[in-house]
């Protein structure tokens, strides 16, 4: 009996973190126990989730099962495709240049900034009054 084989890596971005498992399969994606489909409504999202997929030319032989966590919608999209090309790497190390070369690797570190004392937000400033 042969045992699948499951790679397994993490992918953040903002306050979101998917934890992506991929296993050899027919290319079917599940996030939180629903189809990618159902549960990323917009085009734009789908497609950004299947272009380390797309690029590696892998679409069809890997499973996607991932559990999303925390953040808006689409800092999820980002966490999963972060996830994924992470995984990807765990297949094959030879996908590192592709991958590498549309920023796919790169975790996107830009997030909210803190507010400051004196300030409404972080950069908002009370209104100036003269008199």
């Amino acid at each position: 009996m042969t045992e699948k084989v499951n790679y397994y890596a993490t992918g953040k971005r903002k306050n979101s973190i998917a934890k992506v498992r991929l296993i050899p399969g027919e290319g079917k994606i599940i996030v939180n126990q629903k189809d990618f489909k159902e549960y990323f409504n917009r085009e734009a999202l789908t497609t950004m989730i299947m272009e380390p997929l797309k690029l590696t030319s892998t679409d069809g032989a890997y499973d996607v099962v991932a559990q999303l966590l925390g953040g808006g919608i689409t800092g999820q999209a980002g966490a999963l495709r972060h996830g994924i090309s992470k995984a990807l790497l765990e297949i094959n190390g030879e996908y590192r240049a592709v991958l590498k070369r549309e920023g796919f690797l790169t975790r996107d570190s830009r997030i909210k900034e803190r507010k400051k004392y004196g300030l409404k937000k972080a950069r908002k400033k009370p209104q100036f009054s003269k008199r």
